[in-house]
């Protein structure tokens, strides 16, 4: 497994790293995480990314991690803890931050992410915006200061908002989920070169769309979901058609997509199980995409440049039932 500098983080990371999404309940299960996350280091990863707001992950990795005897870059977030969660309370992001630390059994966090830093109406982060400034700023300067922590980070899925915290140059890395794909290229806009330009980290996370960009679903050629703009299907035609065309399954070629971005540090992967992890490490194993087959996907991502309004962050393919639209506008306001 090749590594990469982490940015100024002063990290080594291994191309792929492990997101923690699902090590925990939302996973199949702890003996089966356990089997991934070992199939995971043994494959050379040694970046694994969690979060409070990720169900029992913190839990489940410090079981698990107990037992590693070798390194592991280990990052977590702030944000969502305790419920009901007030981000303007510096105590008690101290007290998560302790709750992290015991949950994961260690002493020191390598990397804390401001989990959603770009959402005002999800977590009110800043008190002033402009700046890119509240508590949390003073926590993460105590918590470095105390050795604590070793590097600090961003951790969202905006693009204008984002690149707005990236630029107050306050941050030593950046995740950025669901916006860097085979379809989704928002943040390549801004996000990242704003990021590389000030020498930061650059994680990516859910090149894969949790599932949406996994496998082909053929149902939505034949009967355009209510959420998905005709232009967004006609793309995804496009793609499931050169994806026949050129033999590259659409799981490889998403993967391969990803660890080709020349300017990231690492990329997570969010495999449930042991042959999930030893199948996505095969498929980033054999490269980046060849150049044909890249400029191929250009042309269709260039069909559907920006997200429709109404699409939901994680698109509800294979998930009967389930949709996740973009909530009310303007927070219900007028």
């Amino acid at each position: 497994m090749n590594h990469h500098p982490l940015g100024r983080s002063g990290f080594e990371v291994s191309r792929v790293g492990l997101g923690g999404f699902f090590t925990s309940s939302h996973g199949p299960g702890f003996d089966e995480t356990r089997a991934a996350v070992f199939a995971a280091l043994d494959a050379g990863i040694d970046y694994i990314d969690t979060a409070p707001r990720y169900a029992d992950s913190e839990e489940v990795l410090g079981k698990i991690l107990r037992e590693v005897g070798t390194p592991v870059v280990l990052s977590t977030k702030l944000g969502g803890r305790p419920d009901p969660f007030d981000p303007q309370d510096k105590a008690g992001l101290h007290r998560s931050f302790r709750e992290s630390l015991r949950l994961l059994g260690r002493d020191y966090i390598d990397i804390l992410f401001v989990h959603e830093p770009d959402r005002p109406m999800q977590f009110a982060w800043w008190t002033d915006p402009e700046a890119v400034y509240g508590p949390v700023i003073e926590v993460m300067d105590e918590l470095k200061t105390a050795g604590l922590i070793r590097a600090t980070g961003l951790g969202g899925t905006t693009c204008a908002e984002m690149a707005h915290c990236i630029r107050s140059d306050r941050f030593d890395a950046v995740l950025t989920a669901f916006n860097y794909s085979v379809l989704y290229r928002e943040a390549a806009m801004e996000v990242i070169p704003d990021a590389a330009s000030r020498g930061m980290g650059i994680v990516l996370a859910s090149v894969l769309l949790q599932g949406g960009l996994g496998r082909v679903y053929p149902d939505i050629l034949a009967h355009k979901p209510n959420w998905m703009a005709k232009a967004r299907q006609a793309q995804f035609a496009e793609l499931y058609r050169f994806v026949g065309e050129c033999g590259i399954g659409l799981a490889e070629m998403g993967l391969r997509f990803g660890i080709g971005c020349p300017q990231m540090s690492t990329m997570l992967i969010g495999a449930k199980t042991a042959a999930h992890i030893r199948e996505t490490v095969a498929a980033t194993e054999k490269g980046p995409l060849p150049t044909d087959v890249t400029a191929r996907l250009d042309r269709i991502a260039a069909m559907v440049p920006y997200r429709p309004f109404e699409e939901p962050m994680v698109l509800p393919l294979g998930r009967p039932g389930s949709y996740f639209g973009p909530g009310q506008a303007n927070g219900g306001i007028g």
